[in-house]
Parts: C-alpha cells; structure tokens; sequence
C-alpha cells in the first residue's frame, strides 16, 4: 500500500497495524496481511465504505396553494450508500401514501433516492409542517431533516352567533357574524329578506356585529350574512322569530264623590289568554298596531255600572233618614179657624197639648 493516507502505527514481530484517514469510497475492498514464513501465510479482510447521503431537499411548492388544487412535493437525496430511505410527516404524523424511487450511480456505486407525496390542498393543512426525514445507518441514528410550511388560499367560511336565544319584543339582540377565510375577508354585508336593513336607526351594523333594538314583529325574517375575499364568496343566514310578552294588569278605579258621602270601589280584573282584557306593558312605540292590550270598553262599562249603583244607593239612603227624622203635633183643633190669633186657637183647640195626655217621641 503506498498512498499518504495510510500509515504504519504498529509494527511487531506479532503485529501490523495501519490506519486510514480521510476515508473515500475507493477506499472500499478486500485488504490482505502476509506472514512470510515458508509456506507464507496470509489474511484477508473486506472493508465496506458507507455513502453518507446529502442534506434532502423539497421542491414542488409554490405558494400560495389554492384549495382543492393537487399538490406534489417531492423530496431528494444523494450519495447514500446503500440507499437512503425517506419518509414524509405532516405535523409530527407519518404520512404513509407516498411514492418512492431509487437510482443507482455506476461510477460511485452510490444511490439517489427520491420520494413523492402527492395530495389535495385543503384549508385544514394551511399552516401545516410538511418535514421529509432521511435515515441511513451513517448518521448514527440523528436523521437529516427538510422542512416545508404550507400556505393554503381558500374561501371564507361564515357563521352567525346570536346573543338571545328567545328575542321577545322591546329587548334587543346582537347578530354576530364569524368569517374565517385567507386572504383576511373583507368587511361582511348584511341583509333582510335579500333587500337591505330596513331601519338603518335601530339596526347598526359595526363592523361583522349586527345590533337590533326595541325589537317588534316587524322585525322577523331571514338575515343574511355575506363575506368574500380574491379566492370567492360566502355566506350563512339567521331566521329571527320575535315572541311576544305575556304580563297580569290589576287596574284600580277610584269614584270621585258626588254627594255628600264618598264610595270608593276597588275592580280587579284578572288578565288571562281567553279574556278580551289582556295584559299589557310598557313597550316600543313602534311596536304594530292590533297587538293584545286592555279592553277599554269593557272596563267603561263596569265602572259605569259601578258609579250607577253608587248613585241609586246613596239616593234611597238619604230619602230614608228623611222620612224617620221625626214627627210633631202641629195640627189645630176643628172649629179653631175664627180664634183671633195662633195662641188662641192652640189653647181652645179639641186635644190641645194642654189638656192632652203626655205622648212620648222617639228618634230612629
């Protein structure tokens, strides 16, 4: 052996020993120590040279992706020996379909590997880390990686979220609208039954927010909620359904007096869905004319009742007092009409008080 690479570390009559630095593929064979003795005798050993392969490298992606287009990355290495082997995770999870092919060099005896992973792009793998590992026994178990992360393009993806979910009318609500899209979505377009907000006072839109106040029947419908960007457009609907508020009226009626006694009457009317007087309370003032509300003729009619009854009573009451007050003697005897003056004819009356029996009154 004569190269400069080789040298002579151990000579003995029972040892020899050489070393090889900066070791090369054509390093690799069969290498022989003699023993010249008679017969010479010799041993042989065969010396493998391992190919360590390159760095791998990703190439097929171009960003960005559309969704639903076909991607296919492909990772290479070379200079293995033997071949590499390469595999293909996605988010630290193996990815397994993938194609592999693996070429021999004639001169080097060394192999290019290359594999190929082939898929759609979907929305869930935007920001996804595609990562091509090789491993070979040169590398002592510490495999080269490439890495690659992946910008996918798709549509928005709309939701609305309410605040109330039972709107009753004079309450508000609040109509979120969610848009998750890349490119960002420009601001969302709301509507009413396919035509804009019809009252831009109470309906404000800021932002993707949608804010109703005092809200009415008027206000049921269907609101649609539209967002796009460059890559396409789209939305999501909400059906508001306005219910309406139930509540019990006491009312109190008060008669004013009209004489010299003062009847105060207290009417309780109990509301309930079957009665014509249904509760009532305070609401929008926008709110639809028709809506369930107290019956005002019905309760005309009873206090009229109550204030005729009132009146009749407190007429026979006092015609009774008057007629039990009491009663005194004030007639003049027969035959007393030619007496000169009062005194006389009372005295010479026919059962004057003067001769009269003493007669007793009595006060009811």
């Amino acid at each position: 052996l004569r190269d400069n690479r080789i040298e002579l570390v151990r000579a003995t009559w029972h040892e020899l020993s050489i070393s090889v630095s900066d070791v090369s593929l054509s390093d690799e064979g069969q290498y022989t120590c003699s023993l010249f003795t008679m017969p010479v005798k010799t041993s042989k050993a065969f010396l493998t040279v391992l190919g360590v392969p390159e760095k791998p490298q990703i190439t097929g992606f171009t960003s960005p992706v559309m969704e639903g287009e076909r991607m296919q990355l492909t990772c290479k290495t070379s200079g293995s020996k033997p071949a590499a082997d390469i595999r293909w995770f996605k988010n630290d999870k193996e990815v397994k379909d993938v194609k592999y092919l693996k070429e021999e060099d004639e001169v080097r005896k060394t192999f290019t590997v290359s594999s190929t992973l082939d898929f759609l792009a979907d929305r869930s793998d935007d920001g996804a880390v595609v990562s091509c590992r090789v491993d070979h026994e040169s590398l002592n178990s510490t495999p080269q990686i490439a890495m690659q992360v992946l910008e996918i393009h798709y549509t928005p993806l709309v939701k609305i979220i309410s605040s109330n979910s039972w709107p009753e009318e004079g309450q508000s609500i609040i109509l979120t609208c969610e848009s998750k899209g890349k490119p960002v979505p420009e601001p969302v377009l709301w509507t009413k039954d396919g035509g804009e907000l019809p009252d831009p006072e109470r309906m404000v839109v800021n932002g993707r927010v949608l804010s109703i106040s005092f809200l009415n029947k008027t206000d049921n419908g269907t609101y649609r909620c539209e967002a796009k960007n460059p890559i396409g457009r789209n939305s999501t609907e909400y059906v508001l359904i306005v219910h309406d508020v139930f509540n019990t009226l006491l009312p109190t009626t008060v008669i004013p007096s009209l004489t010299t006694a003062t009847v105060t009457t207290n009417v309780a009317l109990t509301a309930s869905t079957t009665t014509s007087a249904t509760a009532t309370s305070i609401r929008d003032p926008n709110a639809l004319a028709g809506q369930t509300g107290p019956d005002h003729a019905l309760i005309g009619g009873i206090v009229a009742v109550v204030v005729f009854v009132t009146l009749c009573s407190i007429i026979l009451l006092g015609r009774y007092l008057a007629r039990h007050k009491g009663t005194y003697l004030t007639n003049e005897a027969k035959g007393a009409e030619d007496a000169p003056d009062a005194d006389t004819a009372i005295i010479n009356a026919e059962g004057s008080q003067v001769n009269a029996e003493e007669k007793k009154e009595y006060f009811i």
